[in-house]
């Protein structure tokens, strides 16, 4: 019975928070598409064009444990619909930018506005699974990051390629506005169709009620009592903080920069960017279901972790030592994809199986908040590298180390209590 209730739960809410992840993905990173129109329309230079990108995460630091702690009060349907509505509005106004510092100042607020939408989300599943089932849910919503990949950009290429000089407006001014209003849309849905926790759900029965909550409840019992002042001052929470960190330097390093880097390969036109741009994320979603299942599977975390990344770190080292093979570069780009968005799912249980009630929501704030500065990092890891060494690839090397140290932060400082209990058949 209860299996059958959770596949109910999952139908209810993991397609829909999946939609909201993709929008707000392709809002975050559709900056990189319009790069390669926009940095001449600005007089953008690749140093002005890295800040601009990473500045949207020193937004986001400000606000995001504010924003889950003010989540947890006002509910998960209410603060999760003002944070879209807020980001769809400032992304489709970012069509007005006409240079360097409206660029900066559009991305610093687009990080203000979206503050708190991931790890509300991360909270809000944690208020509906035990942690032994989390990690194939929390695949199922990070893998809008890959779908986003996957159709966002061919999606952004297609508009800059079709609206480009329509009503007198460039294609990167339309790929703002048109995805960006989406996610006005799709916020206010929220408000009529998410519930704050198991005890709104209209469409569960008091008894599926009763099952989910006996659930949950009995999870809590195994955890020490936490509090809000143990969420900031957890040893533990800021060792994961920066092991989040090491993550975001890899996955903004490559979202931020892939466009580019196939563009470099020497191909025509923004949707056939745009396609090839997609072959890691699709090859990332497979991968991502297959490791995220057989974790849950096995209750096992860390080595899963520690396996993927290192992956990922050969792969972004396969693309430079191939950097002059476009199908070689591909291939070992979607290894590095897999091992940076593939870890995620493996990543996010760890802080929720030892915080509870409103240190969860503000340790899992907190440890989001510190780990994407590193995406303020990753896009400018390229900028910096060039003044180092004149090989192009530097940046990659670079990257990989990053994530090796993660790996290895997870392998030794993490103990095996953060893994979830293996489920009983």
């Amino acid at each position: 019975m209860e299996a059958a209730i959770y596949r109910k739960v999952d139908r209810r809410l993991i397609p829909f928070l999946f939609l909201c992840y993709i929008l707000a993905y392709l809002d975050r990173v559709n900056v990189g598409f319009a790069k390669l129109q926009m940095a001449h329309d600005l007089a953008l230079s690749d140093a002005a064009y890295a800040a601009g990108a990473g500045i949207f995460f020193v937004g986001y630091f400000f606000f995001e444990v504010p924003s889950n702690v003010l989540l947890k009060r006002f509910g998960a349907r209410l603060w999760i619909a003002r944070i879209m509505v807020t980001w769809g509005v400032v992304s489709s106004l970012m069509m007005f930018m006409t240079g360097e510092q409206s660029f900066y100042t559009m991305r610093f607020i687009l990080g203000l506005a979206e503050a708190g939408f991931f790890p509300g989300v991360i909270y809000y599943l944690t208020l509906w699974y035990p942690s032994r089932q989390r990690g194939t849910r929390t695949a199922g919503f990070v893998a809008a990051i890959a779908l986003a990949g996957v159709v966002g950009n061919p999606v952004s290429g297609a508009i800059m390629d079709l609206f480009s000089g329509a009503l007198g407006l460039a294609g990167w001014q339309w790929l703002f506005l048109l995805e960006g209003i989406p996610s006005i849309l799709v916020g206010i849905w929220v408000i009529y169709y998410l519930d704050s926790g198991i005890h709104e759900a209209k469409w569960l029965s008091d008894e599926e009620k009763a099952v989910l909550t006996r659930a949950l409840a009995a999870e809590e019992r195994h955890k020490a009592h936490s509090t809000l002042r143990h969420a900031f001052t957890s040893g533990r929470v800021w060792l994961l903080s920066a092991i989040y960190f090491t993550l975001m330097v890899g996955l903004y390093g490559i979202a931020f920069w892939l466009p580019t880097l196939v563009k470099a390969f020497g191909i025509k036109g923004y949707f056939s960017v745009g396609l090839l741009s997609a072959i890691p994320y699709g090859v990332c979603i497979v991968g991502m279901t297959w490791l995220s299942r057989r974790s849950d599977r096995t209750g096992e975390r860390r080595l899963h972790y520690v396996f993927n990344v290192t992956a990922g770190a050969l792969g972004l080292v396969g693309a430079g030592l191939f950097s002059t093979s476009p199908a070689l570069s591909i291939l070992c780009l979607s290894l590095a994809t897999l091992g940076v968005v593939g870890s995620m799912p493996l990543f996010w249980p760890m802080p929720s199986a030892f915080l509870t009630g409103t240190a969860a929501a503000a340790g899992i704030g907190l440890v989001n908040s510190v780990g994407n500065l590193g995406g303020y990092f990753g896009p400018n890891i390229p900028v910096w590298m060039k003044q180092v060494s004149p090989d192009p690839s530097a940046a990659l090397y670079a990257i990989a180390a990053v994530l090796m140290v993660g790996a290895l932060l997870v392998l030794f400082f993490i103990p095996g209590s953060v893994n979830v209990p293996r489920p009983r058949d």
